[in-house]
């Protein structure tokens, strides 16, 4: 054990031994819930684009290391200069080697990890809602929304006007107040809709 904690303390694998570290404990991170796989935005540079970042610099980064590792043996014994020169171009192609195998693995990676566009709440403007609180006004209510993926929300709603919409009706969403965080709503009759 001691030899191969040598090994990955001597250059050129030291330089990626700590950048291994780094992704092994972001990944401690995002396992006990303290941060996001996509923490980063994806990285569309280089063709690896199509997954969060954060996978593609840690496949990367383990590929490298592992590439920098077999480097570093195959110059162990060898004469110091010698080992600095043909360590800094291990370490380049390292690199690189790391980055073609990530654009290899990634090709099957991004058949399972679809680039869908992240939920917001503006989706729900032009969507039909029920009154789900005794009354909504200018200044009070919650009604419930029908998401496009089918899941249900209650969300806070306010409608312009004197009279209050009763609970039950229906309603359509048509603005997002990011100020009160509310949408507003208009009352729709869905049954002379459809005459």
């Amino acid at each position: 054990m001691g030899e191969f904690v040598d090994t990955v303390l001597r250059f050129p694998v030291v330089v990626l031994t700590f950048a291994l570290v780094v992704v092994v404990c972001f990944w401690l991170l995002v396992l006990f819930g303290a941060s996001d796989v996509e923490a980063l935005e994806p990285v569309d540079a280089l063709g690896l684009g199509g997954v969060p970042a954060t996978v593609a610099l840690s496949i990367t980064i383990i590929v490298a290391w592992f590439t920098s590792l077999v480097v570093t043996v195959l110059l162990d014994g060898l004469d110091p200069t010698l080992v600095t020169v043909l360590g800094i171009a291990g370490l380049a192609i390292a690199v690189v080697v790391g980055l073609l195998v990530t654009r290899l693995i990634l090709i099957p990676l991004r058949k399972v990890l679809p680039d869908a566009p992240a939920a917001s709440r503006h989706d729900f403007v032009g969507l039909v809602c029920v009154v789900r609180t005794g009354r909504v006004d200018t200044t009070f209510g919650q009604a419930e929304v029908t998401a496009a993926d089918g899941s249900s929300a209650i969300v806070q709603v306010r409608m312009a006007g004197e009279d209050p919409l009763p609970s039950g009706r229906t309603a359509v969403i048509y603005d997002y107040d990011a100020d009160g965080e509310f949408f507003w709503i208009a009352p729709v009759d869905l049954d002379s809709t459809r005459d």
